[in-house]
């Protein structure tokens, strides 16, 4: 398996915010950090649905 095609700086930036190591991230199958991307972002958005719900 290839590692994947992601540039550096989006390497690093990945596996801090997925909580991975970097070494693991590289290695990790496509549909894998998909899946993560996609629960990552669906807890961001619930994030900031309740942020606004809260300014007046």
């Amino acid at each position: 398996m290839r590692p994947l095609q992601i540039s550096p700086e989006t390497a690093v930036k990945l596996s801090e915010k997925l909580g991975v190591p970097l070494e693991h991230l590289m290695h990790m199958p496509q549909h894998i950090l998909l899946q993560k991307l996609a629960e990552l972002a669906k807890e961001e958005a619930g994030k900031q649905d309740g942020d606004e719900g809260t300014k007046s």
